[in-house]
Parts: structure tokens; C-alpha cells; sequence
């Protein structure tokens, strides 16, 4: 798909004034965090110019704070735009935090590949992207003290191995990053599921009175982290019943998967508004794809057996 690099500040429609949420097109929604000590950047979008514009929106802030970075993980609309903040050209230096594991990410062969054909495709857009690694990772957990507010970095992973959250228990706000989405998540593999739904009900027991996701709109709440669980519960449920009933289907295998589990888009995720306006990949190939995430686990963790 084309990507646009204007970055624009949503108005703030209620949450703390602190937090600026700046959406890139219709990609993606990433943050800035304004604290007494730090101003930090939560992810820094696809490419040194969108980042660029991160770093105009946070300039005001910027007098008697320090500039922090965090990558919520590795994918590119979150942390192609990093080399602004490190490497020896970085204009603005700042520590870039992330999961361990985001690192790796950044030496997969797959994603030099998905640059170089993104580069071909798209050159005025990804032909300045340098991958540049996070500079500062951790396992378990990190927080960040401001001053006044608190960031609580936290493994999620599911959708990555890498991916992480952040809470700002003061203010009781959540940005899980791509570990909510609407319509749902995406678990990119058949291991990564059961972990993304832990992330899930991790995230929905910390019972945040705000919630600013990646992708979903501002006012979606924190009622989509209970759709997204719920959602992923009937997925379950279809895929235990069709393996009842045929204990040798094998998901890749068949053409149609919503067809072939009597479990279509629309039998579960809510009618109406946002949910009807997703892009039609979520209800195609995105959807069948979650179909086949969990039919596999449930075979291969023996689960699905009658």
C-alpha cells in the first residue's frame, strides 16, 4: 500500500494533556510521553522524515528534559524512522529502549528483504532508511522514572517476540502498542498465540481507565482489549468444535478457512461502526489467518482433540 509521510497531532479528546498521540496517515497512532525529566518518543515510525516530525511535535517540551526513545518492537511502522536517534549521523542522540529481543529483529535476513523491496517499491519514502538497532534493552521489565508520571515497560509479546507495552499507573493510562488492535491482533505464529492472549488479559487486569492504541481509534477505550480477548475465545471455540467433528482438518489444507470452521468475520467481532469500517484485509486474509494460528495450536498442542 502507498505510505504517506505527514505525521499529524490528534487533538487531545480527553486523556492527560501529557500525552500527545500523533497519527502517520491512516497507518498507525504512536506517542510522546511529556514528563518532568524525560520527553519520550514511543516509537518512531517508518522513516527519518516521519520521525523527523516526532521530533517537532515533541520540540516544545524538549527545554529541561531529556529525549528518550521507545520501540513497543522492531516492525517498521514503529522504528524505521530510529536512525534520527542513534548512530554516528543521529541528529538528535537519545537512547533508544526496547525488549532484548528487538535487537535480533534488526538482523533477521527477512526484514533486510522486506526494506530492500519496500525500497524498490516505495524509494522516496524507505530509499533514506538505515535499520538502526535499539541502544538499551532489557528482559523481565524496565520503568522509567519521570518525576510525576512513571512508564512500566513490560514484555507482551504474540504479535512479536520483541513487543512490549507501557502503563502510566498515575494517570492509569495503557499503551499497548499492537498487542490490541481493531479488529484484533495479530499472532504471526502458531507458538506466539497462546502468548498473545496472556498479553491480552494481562493488559485488560490492569483495568486502565485510558487506552491509546497504535491501531484503533482514540475513543475506542479500554473495551477493545475485552473485545480482542473475546474474539480470539470464539476462534477457539469454532476451531475445538470443527476438529470435533473432523479431527484431520489441517489448515493448510483448505482454500477457505472461515468457510470450513462455520466461522466468518462477522460471527465474531461486535456489528457496526469502527468494526465494519476495517479494512478489508482483517476480514479476508487477516481473519483466516488467526483461524489458522489457532487451529494449529490446538493440534499441535494436542488440544483440540475430542
Amino acid at each position: 500500500m502507498p505510505h504517506a509521510e505527514t505525521v499529524e497531532l490528534i487533538p487531545n479528546a480527553g486523556w492527560d494533556e501529557r500525552i500527545l498521540v500523533c497519527r502517520n496517515g491512516t497507518l498507525v497512532n504512536v506517542f510522546i510521553v511529556v514528563t518532568a525529566r524525560y520527553v519520550v518518543v514511543v516509537d518512531t515510525l517508518i522513516n527519518p522524515a516521519t520521525a523527523q516530525q516526532l521530533v517537532d511535535c515533541a520540540q516544545p517540551y524538549l527545554p529541561g528534559r531529556q529525549l528518550l526513545v521507545v520501540n513497543t518492537h522492531a516492525d517498521y511502522d514503529h522504528a524505521w524512522g530510529n536512525q534520527l536517534f542513534a548512530g554516528p549521523r543521529a541528529p538528535y542522540p537519545a537512547p533508544i529502549l526496547a525488549h532484548r529481543l528487538a535487537a535480533a529483529q534488526f538482523d533477521a535476513p527477512e526484514v533486510a528483504a522486506n526494506l530492500a523491496q519496500m525500497q524498490a517499491e516505495e524509494p522516496a519514502i524507505f530509499g533514506p532508511v538505515e535499520l538502526t538497532k535499539p541502544t538499551i534493552t532489557f528482559d523481565a521489565a524496565l520503568t522509567i522514572d519521570g518525576g510525576d508520571l512513571t512508564l512500566r515497560l513490560f514484555p507482551t509479546p504474540g504479535h512479536t517476540p520483541d513487543h512490549i507495552a507501557i502503563y502510566l499507573p498515575e494517570i492509569r493510562t495503557l499503551l499497548p502498542g499492537d498487542a490490541a488492535e481493531l479488529p484484533f491482533p495479530l499472532a504471526r505464529t502458531a507458538d506466539g498465540l497462546p502468548a498473545m492472549r496472556a498479553g491480552l488479559a494481562a493488559l485488560a487486569n490492569l483495568h486502565a481507565e485510558t487506552v491509546l492504541y497504535c491501531h484503533a481509534p482514540v475513543e475506542a477505550g479500554p473495551q477493545l482489549l475485552h473485545d480482542n480477548l473475546a474474539y480470539f475465545d470464539a476462534l477457539e471455540a469454532a476451531c475445538r468444535a470443527a476438529l470435533a467433528q473432523d479431527p484431520g482438518l489441517d489448515p493448510d489444507q483448505v482454500d477457505d478457512l472461515a468457510a470450513a470452521v462455520g466461522c466468518a468475520y462477522a460471527d465474531v467481532t461486535p456489528r457496526g461502526g469502527a468494526w465494519d469500517r476495517v479494512h478489508p484485509y482483517y476480514r479476508t486474509e487477516g481473519h483466516a489467518q488467526q483461524l489458522q494460528m489457532m487451529l494449529t495450536w490446538l493440534r499441535g498442542s494436542g488440544q483440540g482433540q475430542a
